[in-house]
């Protein structure tokens, strides 16, 4: 969103709009950048695919201007033109601000709009009766706007659509829902132009593709120069066996002082309950901070976001700890340093972040990775490498989720009505849908008329009706009150309010929390929110209702999103760094301060490598341990876990614990298994893939979670009114009440499949699973029979213990344990005959294990916060 550099260049005289207003600020545009222009002139539409900062607002924004801003007065602007999509809140408010300048300073007589869940009642109001000319809103936003009787009067001027960090949608359901809301917008206006942008993706053709489905457009590359530095934040001293967050607040001081040395910087962390701990913990460091350090996560209230957002602007603050709340296209120019803590988990990620400094051509970006366990310096330095080769992660959009289309059929009865042929001659111009087939189409129809085969009897699930003419609408102005509340539900989760407790009744709103966690709260327990100590006084109405504490200790939020798998990315490139590390290269100054922790496990085992699947057994006072590292990320390791269990169940009846992380896997039991027969192609075949993983998990139970999500998206459950809204235990039993009578009196309901595929596809990735076990069995096994759990190992244990132990406190044990495998590994990591403890003193006592009835074995399965 920032000018162009003033760096000499071969341009022409300037001419047109963008050429005079960049000619004006003494300016010079980017080749990319008059190649957008010329695209936008010509009616194309398009993807600009560039880096971070080079000017992608401009390119598209001063384009429109030119082509279509050639009407309205200072009493009565033009009708809304241009529509600007962005996926997040902040980048919404900052792209508002960046497309307000040109308008004004070259005296165009456009109004501009904001419209996201934070908007006012009464600019909402203002919209009901006019359209702005420019209207920056979200997708959940823009489809309610469609379900309005006039839409097509209100959208009639509409000439051009931008999607601002398209990546962000492409892959997931509110991706799917804007390709709806396109088709609808393309009917109407055959001719219009759609834009797309983004930094960060790895399969730019699909991208485009799904963008201007069914017709074609222009890729164009905005590849300028950029200086792009990103090192790591090195501890004085690693552990050589260490876990996950080991590390962590171990390195305050340090970030401490690499806040210090900048005007503004931007502190990341990957989980919501992450950054509430380290804002903590800096202002306790530095309480002369106070007022010039802030918090900024997607939970808190929408003023405390606009004030951060606005002091980062003006340079007011110090630092801001923040999650991906920030990681998207907002402009804060000020901002000099971005320091990530812990993993970034991809590729493209880190790009965004290291992209929020320097934001501007010909300003570098700098990155520093903060490190939380060892582990994290071989990730860094696998990091750094991806980014220079730009290993960008592709994104694929979903293929006919089918909650999404009958949202959108009941969202388009409402917006004027609609005839079924027209209708799915329309849904069928979205990428998305393209392959949706007649019968698909007759049972959304049949569904959201009468509720399908089971919800005939009830008036709540007869949602539309075609009318005298064939016109199929809303009969119930309270079906569809009901309706436009839900359409957020795409990325809604069951969240309550947080409320100061006075004693005139309630104070002032904090901003929200999952239900979860204040479920496990009792009135006078302490939790940090919103970077203060609060003590809970009462829950009522969908509110915690809280007062300020002292002195005590706190729990700390968990919000959901905590587990992100690695990257497919980022893990070939680490498992690279570990080749070169068993063949003596040690080359970077992470790799060189992780080289004592390789050094050991190379000493006590081997390490993975590019061409070879690192196993490792060991024999406990606790039963048979399998390690397992195929480097695949979390949601692979634990379905693959759960298919070798089952798997080896199949042959001889077997309990297995299970631990996974981002780099492996446990298999533990408690009977001897001879896991050198046992762990052949056979084993990793991919042959039976989807039969074997649905029967080693308890994939009814997973599917019938995931179908909560399905059945508020379709409208079978109602979040409640506000003030009123149900809890997240309510919405459960509602949408499993639903899954059972699905599966009992209507089995071939497409929702039911629904659910079934995405467990596959998005809990369990098993596609990715796929490729894995085929990668797998083109690997050497490497079985190394280990004396005692090697740094590799040491994690997997550690996150199963988390769960194991009860009286003895999990530090204490990772103590002992520490104690003893550092002095068998010695000064120099050489094996000694010094005793260890975890072949002493188990956590538990085996159990001799029973099989099922029906022959599955009994799995506990634990996937770790690795």
């Amino acid at each position: 969103m920032n000018p162009p550099s003033r760096t000499a260049r071969q341009t022409p005289e300037p001419a047109g709009l963008g050429e005079r207003w960049f000619a004006d600020k003494a300016w010079q545009p980017f080749p990319f950048q008059r190649e957008v222009w010329q695209a936008i002139a010509a009616g194309e539409s398009g993807l600009l695919h560039a880096t971070t900062g080079a000017g992608k607002t401009y390119a598209v924004w001063l384009g429109a201007l030119a082509r279509f801003a050639d009407g309205g007065t200072a009493s009565k602007p033009a009708p809304l033109t241009v529509l600007w999509i962005t996926p997040m809140r902040a980048l919404a408010a900052d792209t508002a601000r960046a497309l307000q300048a040109p308008l004004d300073e070259l005296g165009i007589r456009w109004s501009l709009g904001l419209r996201t869940g934070d908007t006012d009642s009464a600019e909402r109001a203002r919209q009901s009766r006019r359209l702005p000319s420019v209207l920056v809103t979200t997708p959940e936003s823009l489809t309610l706007l469609l379900t309005r009787a006039d839409a097509r009067e209100a959208f009639a001027g509409l000439r051009m659509l931008v999607v601002d960090e398209w990546h962000e949608l492409l892959g997931n359901k509110r991706g799917a829902q804007l390709q709806l809301a396109l088709a609808r917008l393309r009917r109407w206006h055959p001719g219009l132009v759609a834009w797309g942008l983004s930094a960060t993706l790895g399969n730019q053709p699909h991208a485009l593709k799904v963008l201007v489905y069914p017709g074609h457009g222009r890729l164009v590359q905005g590849k300028v120069p950029k200086d792009l530095r990103i090192d790591t934040l090195l501890p004085a001293a690693i552990d050589r066996f260490p876990w996950a967050g080991h590390l962590g607040l171990k390195m305050l001081p340090q970030v401490v002082a690499e806040i210090d040395s900048a005007a503004t910087s931007l502190v990341f962390t990957n989980t919501r309950s992450q950054s509430e701990l380290w804002y903590q913990a800096i202002l306790e460091a530095r309480p002369d901070w106070a007022g010039l350090i802030a918090l900024h996560h997607g939970s808190l209230a929408r003023e405390v976001r606009d004030w951060v957002e606005l002091g980062l602007k003006k340079g007011q603050l110090k630092a801001v700890v923040c999650t991906s709340s920030l990681d998207l296209g907002v402009d804060f120019l000020p901002v000099e340093r971005v320091l990530q803590v812990g993993s970034p988990k991809g590729v493209a990620r880190l790009m965004q972040r290291a992209g929020r400094s320097g934001h501007a051509p010909g300003r570098p970006s700098r990155v520093t990775l903060v490190p939380t366990h060892s582990l994290e310096l071989v990730e860094a330095a696998a990091a750094q490498r991806a980014v220079a080769e730009q290993r960008i992660e592709a994104r694929s959009a979903p293929d006919k989720p089918l909650d999404v289309l009958v949202q959108h059929l009941v969202s388009m009865a409402l917006g004027g009505g609609f005839r079924p042929d027209d209708l799915r001659d329309e849904v069928r111009q979205c990428w998305s849908y393209r392959n949706l087939r007649d019968d698909e189409w007759a049972w959304a129809l049949a569904f959201v008329r009468h509720g399908g085969h089971s919800l005939t009897a009830y008036p709540d699930y007869q949602r539309v009706e075609p009318d005298e003419q064939g016109l199929w609408r809303v009969p119930s102005r309270r079906i569809a009150q009901r309706h436009r509340m839900s359409i957020g539900t795409i990325v809604s989760d069951a969240a309550l309010h947080v409320r100061y407790w006075t004693k005139g009744g309630a104070g002032g709103s904090l901003g929200s929390v999952e239900e979860g966690f204040i479920a496990r709260l009792r009135p006078g327990d302490c939790f940090l929110f919103a970077g203060r100590l609060l003590e809970l006084v009462r829950v009522e109405n969908m509110t915690a209702y809280v007062r300020r504490a002292t002195g005590r200790k706190a729990a700390v939020p968990r919000w959901n999103g905590g587990r992100m798998p690695l990257s497919s990315e980022l893990a070939d490139a680490v498992v690279e760094q570990l080749g070169e590390a068993s063949r003596g290269h040690f080359d970077t100054p992470e790799m060189q301060l992780a080289r004592p922790l390789l050094e050991v496990q190379m000493r006590w085992s081997a390490l993975p490598t590019e061409t070879t699947l690192l196993a490792e057994t060991h024999k406990s006072r606790e039963g048979w341990h399998l390690f397992l590292y195929p480097f695949a990320g979390r949601h692979v390791h634990l379905g693959l876990a759960s298919l070798l269990a089952w798997r080896m169940a199949r042959r001889a009846p077997v309990t297995f614990s299970i631990a996974v992380n981002d780099y492996g896997l446990e298999l533990l039991s408690a009977t001897e298994v001879d896991w050198s027969a046992a762990l052949g192609p056979t084993l990793f075949s991919p042959d039976d893939l989807l039969h074997d993983v649905l029967g080693s998990l308890n994939a009814g139970e997973l599917a019938r979670r995931r179908f909560r999500e399905i059945a508020r998206i379709a409208g079978l459950v109602f979040s409640g009114y506000p003030g009123a809204q149900k809890s997240a235990r309510q919405l459960q039993a509602s949408s499993g009440l639903f899954f059972d009578v699905f599966r009992q009196y209507d089995p071939d309901n497409l929702l039911l499949t629904q659910a079934q595929e995405e467990v596959l596809r998005q809990e369990l990735d098993v596609d990715r699973l796929a490729r894995t076990l085929q990668r797998l069995q083109a690997r050497r096994l490497d079985l190394q029979a280990v004396a005692r759990p090697t740094p590799l190992a040491f994690p997997l244990l550690v996150e199963r213990f988390r769960e194991s132990l009860s009286s003895e406190k999990l530090a204490d044990r990772i103590a002992r344990m520490l104690r003893d495998l550092e002095k068998a590994a010695g000064p120099g990591g050489a094996p000694s005959d010094a005793p260890v403890l975890i072949e002493q003193e188990p956590a538990k006592r085996p159990r001799t294990p029973r099989a099922r009835k029906d022959g599955r074995p009994r799995v506990k399965k634990k996937a770790s916060e690795g």
